[in-house]
């Protein structure tokens, strides 16, 4: 079964129900991940998203932050829902597509402005969240497993615009880079999209801050799709559709794609 697979930042699914429709539309995902929906499930728009092809949801919600949810046109159910840290946060979801994949979608901490976790509490919440998927991957190892989301790292030195400023800025410092690593090869994680765009700048967020983003193109690869190695090779197809960052009221990421052949 080939399938289509996206992952979004929407922050605010009801606020910007009308952009998530427009990807549907435009773009048509088999499967669409979204993050920070910023709503309890039961105020999230998925009667729309229902009459526009997306039947099938297995979501957390909370109100005003967080929430993650998984939108699919193929048969779904819910797979697994961990609450890391026991932050009560909703950040994790993972639903069972029909021909048996299991797509994990993760909202992972920002961890705060400042990279101390002596002196910021938020930093800490991020590597210890890290380190219990870490625990979690080594202990019930995933296979023909998908897992995407924001993951609020920029790993690589050509994932940031300039790698040497932003070594002290959160989402790129070498210890956020190294749980990150440590967590990826306990699942036996395979990054797809730089599978596919192996070269290259490449970013998902571009900050609100920044009068002209496009211009400026001051972004990072906070958003991720990976594929479990078993599954990996079936991945191609990559891009981020980097226009939707330009949409009228727009969220600060952009969606992330992969093409999926199993």
């Amino acid at each position: 079964m080939a399938f289509s697979l996206a992952t979004w930042n929407i922050n605010s699914v009801r606020l910007r129900e009308g952009l998530v429709l427009k990807l549907m539309t435009e773009e048509a995902p088999d499967v669409l991940c979204l993050q920070e929906c910023k709503s309890p499930v039961d105020k999230m728009p998925l009667d729309a998203f229902a009459a526009a092809g997306y039947a099938h949801v297995v979501a957390r919600g909370q109100k005003g932050y967080n929430g993650v949810a998984i939108l699919s046109k193929i048969p779904m159910e819910e797979a697994a829902a961990e609450d890391f840290v026991a932050l009560g946060h909703a950040r994790h979801i993972a639903g069972r597509l029909e021909n048996g994949v299991t797509v994990h979608n993760f909202y992972v901490p920002a961890g705060g402005d400042v990279a101390d976790r002596e002196v910021n509490e938020k930093f800490g919440q991020k590597l210890d969240y890290l380190t219990e998927m870490r625990d979690w991957f080594h202990t019930q190892k995933p296979e023909k497993s998908i897992l995407v989301g924001d993951l609020n790292i920029a790993p690589r030195e050509d994932d940031v615009w300039d790698h040497k400023k932003l070594l002290k800025v959160v989402s790129h410092t070498p210890i956020e880079v190294e749980h990150m690593a440590q967590t990826q090869d306990a699942g036996g994680w395979v990054d797809i999209t730089r599978q596919d765009i192996p070269e290259g700048k490449l970013f998902s967020w571009w900050s609100y801050r920044a009068a002209d983003w496009d211009a400026a193109d001051k972004g990072r690869r906070l958003d991720h799709v990976w594929a479990t190695s078993d599954i990996a090779a079936a991945g191609h197809d990559s891009r981020i559709v980097r226009g939707a960052r330009g949409w009228e009221k727009p969220s600060d990421h952009a969606p992330v794609f992969a093409q999926f052949d199993l």
